[in-house]
């Protein structure tokens, strides 16, 4: 069968896509791509990626702008070439933009799998897991999956084992790369350390003088040189970085392409990196990883899939925080994790090929390793795994998995600990949100038999506070906007409704069930 994927995102984004090629692969697909024209680099460096078509995303831009039906005719022959070239008989969308739906419709000639469109111009999810990818997007740290993982069955994959291995560097490239680090590199080195310095954001950065001290620590120590990556516009922190630091360094910010740079990162001992697509690169690539969530980044979701590798966090309450906020700290975050705890972190790699099991002063420390049910997953090497904000996503995890499956929640296993506050609070959310959920059964029922006005108002004002309870609670904040897409989804008939109802019912029960109260003192006690 011949599948074509489209994801119209940034670079990490588009690597992180990878698993989803690979499992069509294995399944027999010839496999097609198209990406923003922009990034059809990166594009070339997955696996099992048999045509590229790159979208000159800019040029229709400006087209629209100057003359729209010229626009309509370029972006009418870009679909015609596809299929002609290409005849994707299965289409997959793993973008939720309007112009990527109205793009799949076109291409599938009909519904794709995904995000897609339906006859009538609105938008559809073809599963919940689409749904869950689009609002876990929008809403970064309301997710308990990788977003790997989401990307997998949201495109109705996700039954192998995830295959992230990207397209292997070519031994010609491999060569020149350890040939231009060699020549830079000054006499006595014995190999490199990559640091990417640079991020999204500046709120996102660990600071350019704690990788300075870093830098020199591993210079002075291991005879390791820092090799610093990143794009031309980040030559400005280069420069601070040289200012800063003691130590010799390679600086290759600007200098590679993306095939280079590949290549350079195969040749480092680690990559310590932000949340950057360098570091899902280097996931790709097998390189070790040591990466900082600062600010609004957070691991759980677009952490390094690779297990081995380690996703530093501040330990501070309000990480992270939420995207369009001003932080009141001025961003402490950005200084919680000191360069000698990520030294010490470092340095028990690179002397014993695992990071430390203790430690981490300042931080919140997780290991990337594969979970049983085949997702990736967190371990902490902190002891931040008690923690109430982390027993909320494993229960998130337990329960989501089914429920976004269509499948009847019925998690297994013990209850899962919190605080004897957030115990408390839990329960009492959960307790209105089984009684509303009550009160709006018996509502649909009755408006199935008589639907009169004054029932449609009193059924939409319990609606209301079933969302408004949902939303006013950050711990529920996800289930909230899933419950709110999927209500309000078109097509969505009171028979549906009554049985999203009993969904959500199912849901919040197995949730109640699972929400226990933890010992004072006690890691992880169960009830």
């Amino acid at each position: 069968m011949n599948t074509l994927v489209i994801n119209l995102t940034r670079f990490g984004d588009l690597l992180q896509c990878q698993p989803v090629f690979a499992e069509l692969a294995a399944s027999g697909d010839r496999t097609g791509l198209v990406c923003l024209e922009n990034f059809s680099g990166a594009a070339g460096l997955l696996r099992h990626v048999g045509q590229i078509f790159p979208l000159p995303g800019g040029g229709l831009l400006h087209a629209v702008e100057s003359d729209w039906k010229k626009a309509l005719v370029r972006l009418g022959d870009f679909v015609a070439a596809i299929k002609r070239e290409f005849f994707p008989a299965r289409v997959i969308n793993l973008t939720p933009s309007v112009s990527a739906r109205v793009l799949s419709r076109h291409l599938a000639g009909g519904e794709a799998a995904g995000f897609a469109l339906d006859a009538e111009g609105f938008g559809r999810d073809s599963s919940p897991w689409a749904a869950f990818l689009e609002i876990s997007a929008a809403n970064r740290g309301l997710s308990p999956f990788n977003i790997v993982d989401l990307f997998r069955r949201a495109a109705g994959l996700g039954h192998r084992p995830a295959a992230s291995d990207l397209r292997p560097v070519p031994p010609l490239c491999r060569e020149a790369a350890e040939s231009r680090l060699a020549q830079a590199a000054p006499e006595g080195s014995r190999g490199f350390v990559g640091f990417q310095l640079g991020a999204s954001e500046e709120g996102r950065r660990w600071p350019v003088d704690s990788f300075a001290r870093l830098g020199e620590a591993v210079w002075e120590r291991a005879r390791l040189v820092p090799v610093l990556l990143g794009a031309g516009s980040e030559g400005e922190l280069a420069r601070r970085y040289a200012a800063s630091s003691r130590a010799p360094a390679v600086d290759l910010t600007g200098g590679t392409t993306l095939e280079e740079l590949a290549a350079v990162v195969e040749c480092l001992r680690v990559l310590c990196t932000n949340d950057t697509g360098t570091m899902h690169l280097a996931a790709g690539l097998g390189t070790p990883v040591m990466a900082f969530f600062l600010a609004t980044a957070q691991p759980f979701d677009t952490g390094p899939y690779r297990a081995g590798s380690l996703s530093l966090e501040p330990d501070m309450a309000c990480h992270p925080c939420s995207f369009g906020t001003a932080c009141p700290h001025e961003r402490a975050c950005r200084r919680a994790i000191s360069p000698k705890t990520a030294q010490e972190a470092l340095f028990s790699y690179l002397e014993s090929g695992r990071f430390p099991s203790t430690g981490y002063a300042g931080a919140r420390a997780w290991e990337s390793v594969m979970a049983p049910d085949g997702f990736m997953d967190l371990r902490s090497l902190s002891g931040h795994d008690g923690q109430d904000r982390t027993a909320w996503l494993a229960l998130l995890r337990r329960i989501f998995r089914q429920f976004l499956d269509d499948e009847p929640v019925a998690p297994q296993g013990p209850a899962i600990g919190f605080s004897p506050e957030a115990a408390r609070e839990i329960r009492s959310v959960l307790a209105d949100s089984a009684a509303l959920l009550r009160l709006l059964r018996g509502q649909a029922e009755a408006l199935a038999h008589a639907p009169h006005a004054a029932r449609k108002d009193k059924f939409l004002g319990v609606w209301r506070r079933l969302h408004g309870l949902w939303n006013g609670d950050s711990r529920f904040r996800a289930m909230g906007y899933l419950w709110m897409q999927q209500s309000q989804a078109p097509g969505v008939d009171l028979a549906g409704l009554q049985h999203l109802i009993d969904r959500y019912g199912g849901l919040v029960a197995a949730a109640e069930r699972l929400a226990g109260h933890r010992e004072p003192g006690s890691g992880t006690g169960f009830e």
